[in-house]
């Protein structure tokens, strides 16, 4: 951090961590975030239009605006989250080709089984999630598994530290003493 306080990417990662700070809800965040930000690439692959030798849906200009938002944050996760995004979004071609019901019960099978996931872990955490105080916490979610899984990788070390001085530790200690059932 600097002397007039955390940059733009550590403020939201920062805000956002301190609602997941229990391992097990950001071990369920590492499948259910992915899986709903698959499902609304789904979602808004269609309709397609040919375009020249390009197929076009509302998630390019969708994906355009998110991938703008994390570029103001940080350049390197911009560019992480914009390969992830191009790999779902081929992905999520081959799900949008399908029929109405197969590409619609997909998209919202994967949603609500997402939620589903994110809301066990919200459980253990004993918090609500991020996006019931702030919206912004629905684009600031991904990056944070993007950041997390960096993390893990021993990447980024700068940034997982002013983290933490903004949401504090993981809480390992405190699952340590949990009393058995």
């Amino acid at each position: 951090m600097n002397s007039t306080g955390p940059t733009p990417l550590v403020k939201q990662l920062g805000m956002y961590a301190a609602y997941h700070r229990d391992p097990r809800n950001i071990a369920t965040h590492l499948f259910g975030v992915p899986v709903i930000y698959f499902s609304v690439i789904c979602l808004l692959s269609r309709p397609a239009f040919e375009v020249g030798p390009l197929l076009v849906s509302p998630v390019w200009l969708a994906l355009a605006g998110v991938i703008t938002f994390y570029a103001r944050l940080d350049l390197r996760y911009a560019i992480s989250m914009l390969l992830i995004s191009v790999g779902m979004a081929y992905g999520a071609s081959f799900i949008a080709a399908q029929s109405t019901g197969v590409w619609l019960g997909t998209s919202i099978g994967l949603f609500a089984g997402g939620w589903v996931v994110q809301f066990i872990g919200h459980y253990f955490e004993g918090k609500k999630p991020a996006f019931v105080d702030d919206l912004v916490g629905l684009l600031v979610g991904p990056l944070f598994i993007a950041a997390e899984i960096g993390f893990f990788l021993k990447l980024r070390h700068e940034v997982k530290a002013q983290v933490e001085k903004v949401a504090g530790p993981i809480r390992l200690r405190e699952l340590r003493q949990l009393p058995a059932k």
